[in-house]
């Protein structure tokens, strides 16, 4: 008698959703997770919701969240992103599957990263993109971060002003969440969901989270590089304004991930960092496929795999 197999058939990558395409990212704490057919199933003290698989980018698993085998197996075989977060999202523990089965991104961005010219001119492009009026290919790394930092500087002042909510300055305790101000718990949540996503983003597509270009010796570092390039657009503004509708709400940090998820939706950044990305990595296409599965040759290029291959030293008679 054949094994009964239980739930869906595992699906092929050309089946599932693109990153492009898929909700940003789904942050669940106290709560069960299982499986159903192709859904993931949630149970908590409010009641029981089936999400498709397929159709979530990251998903940030807080305190409180008991995730079942079959679960994880449908989470992987959807190439679904997962990053364990501590309380509040402050801090990031683990991290798990790619969705892209192609190496051809981390192949760009190890040449890049390991060769120091090219290293400085993605850097510089990451600036130029925070810069876009101004031309800063000459500039230093050094005369970047200083620039970068007034820029930063600038936009919280703004949003101060914007919101009359008051700032002193960036300051927060990963130990400790509630110590911080309002603000800066605010910050803190709306950077974490923007770390979530970009990590979505880079280890989907096939790239290296701790291969950063401007941050380093971390292995998160190139997911520090990549959000940063959206905090004064995305996270700055949304935690600013959550502040001043919410500082007194003890759920700040729920509605702070909440409004982060509907600036992700309607501004389409998902879709922006997928072409930001390539586009940093100097990469025209990414696709998936068997046929970029290839054998490395140091003389002949790349060879096909699945080939037979003959003995080149042997004599004629063998």
């Amino acid at each position: 008698m054949s094994e009964r197999k239980m739930g869906a058939n595992k699906p092929e990558i050309s089946e599932l959703g693109r990153v492009q395409d898929r909700m940003t990212f789904l942050y669940l704490e106290h709560a069960d997770v299982n499986r159903q057919d192709s859904a993931i199933q949630v149970t908590d003290q409010r009641g029981i919701v089936c999400i498709p698989a397929a159709m979530v980018s990251v998903l940030l698993l807080g305190p409180g969240v008991n995730v079942t085998h079959r679960a994880m197996e449908l989470i992987g075989d959807s190439a679904m992103a997962v990053v364990w977060v501590g309380e509040q999202g402050v801090r990031a523990y683990a991290h798990g599957r790619a969705l892209n089965h192609s190496s051809r991104l981390l192949q760009a961005q190890a040449k890049l990263v390991s060769n120091q010219r090219t290293r400085v001119a993605v850097a510089r492009k990451m600036y130029q993109m925070r810069f876009p009026d101004q031309d800063v290919s000459g500039l230093s790394m050094q005369e970047l971060r200083g620039k970068e930092g007034a820029r930063v500087r600038s936009v919280y002042h703004k949003e101060s002003r914007k919101t009359n909510v008051p700032w002193n300055r960036r300051e927060y305790n990963p130990d400790n969440f509630e110590s911080g101000t309002p603000i800066n718990q605010a910050l803190t949540a709306a950077h974490q969901a923007l770390y979530g996503l970009s990590y979505s983003v880079i280890v989907a597509l096939g790239a290296s989270p701790g291969l950063g270009f401007v941050h380093t010796g971390h292995d998160l570092s190139f997911v520090y590089d990549f959000a940063d390039l959206y905090k004064a657009k995305i996270s700055i503004p949304v935690a600013f304004e959550m502040t001043a509708k919410y500082s007194q709400d003890e759920d700040l940090a729920a509605r702070t991930r909440l409004a982060m998820r509907d600036a992700f939706r309607d501004g389409k950044l998902l879709s922006q960092m997928v072409t930001d990305l390539k586009n940093l990595l100097n990469i025209d296409d990414c696709q998936d496929g068997a046929d970029l599965f290839q054998l490395w040759d140091d003389k002949l290029g790349m060879q096909k795999m699945g080939v037979q291959y003959h003995d080149v030293t042997a004599g004629d008679d063998e």
